[in-house]
């Protein structure tokens, strides 16, 4: 019976096919060694195609990272990035453009409701993934309709500086609670509302303690639906008319009268009441 050389490898080849392996060790003391632990909270799923991208920066690569790790509704724009790393503005834009161009990244603009434009990113860790053929048609989504909002009060006199205290109002708000990031549609619908309190003279502060109180603690389904229940079920009353005060009484200066010395005011020299009731 034939034996086998137990010293000899398997496979010829696989010697040559492992040295071409960029990340192959060349030797005991050489190369990388992982020292991993399992993650079992806060982790980000990072493609290899990304964190190893050939084409891409290292900066790139790093922003890239980090926009996938970050949660939905993040600002992520260059003024929020460069201010959260020291590259500068320059260079984190062309990080971007750099992301975009390998389909990493998307910036769409959108018109809402109140008539400004904003920038809105979408980040894609797969790109490519959802691509469709262009020359086929559409395949129609079903969405189930969305319940509307409930009506909320509305300013007597909407000015422009009114509702855009009022929006300015409604953004912050999630700094108080982050349960309370609202979408710029819902923003939009709630604006008229805070602006009718702001127009009854309650301060923001008022107002933002009455959005912010007492919330459920078991969680928000839909935060904007129970900021307009609030801004109408509680909204106070016009504030009170007031009449103007009356002008106050003249006061003229003392004067001597010609005719019996006495004094008596009058706003020009001249005769006392009782002197002139005497001719």
């Amino acid at each position: 019976m034939d034996t086998h050389d137990i010293s000899a490898p398997p496979h010829a080849q696989s010697r040559h096919t492992a040295d071409k392996h960029p990340n192959q060790r060349h030797g005991a003391h050489s190369g990388l060694t992982h020292d991993n632990s399992r993650h079992t909270t806060r982790f980000t799923v990072i493609g290899n195609h990304l964190a190893q991208h050939p084409q891409l920066s290292a900066l790139a690569i790093g922003l890239g990272v980090h926009i996938q790790s970050l949660p939905a509704g993040t600002r992520a724009d260059i003024k929020t990035l460069a201010a959260r790393f020291p590259e500068g503005r320059t260079r984190i834009a062309a990080a971007l453009r750099e992301l975009e161009t390998h389909g990493y990244l998307r910036r769409e603009r959108h018109r809402i409701p109140d008539g400004r434009i904003i920038t809105r990113t979408i980040s894609c860790n797969q790109p490519g993934s959802h691509r469709r053929d262009t020359h086929a048609p559409p395949t129609p989504k079903k969405r189930t309709p969305r319940k509307a909002l409930p009506p909320v009060p509305r300013p007597a006199y909407p000015s422009p500086a009114l509702i855009q205290r009022a929006t300015d109002l409604l953004t912050d708000l999630r700094r108080h609670d982050p349960r309370l990031l609202l979408s710029a549609c819902d923003t939009a619908h709630l604006a008229p509302g805070v602006a009718a309190w702001l127009e009854r003279d309650v301060t923001p502060t008022a107002v933002r303690h009455t959005l912010t109180t007492d919330l459920p603690p078991e969680g928000l389904r839909r935060p904007a639906a129970l900021l307009a229940h609030r801004l109408t079920a509680q909204l106070p009353p016009p504030p009170a008319f007031r009449a103007p005060a009356p002008p106050p009484a003249v006061r003229y200066p003392l004067q001597n009268c010609e005719g019996c010395d006495h004094a008596f005011r009058a706003p020009e020299p001249g005769r006392c009441r009782d002197c002139r009731s005497d001719l």
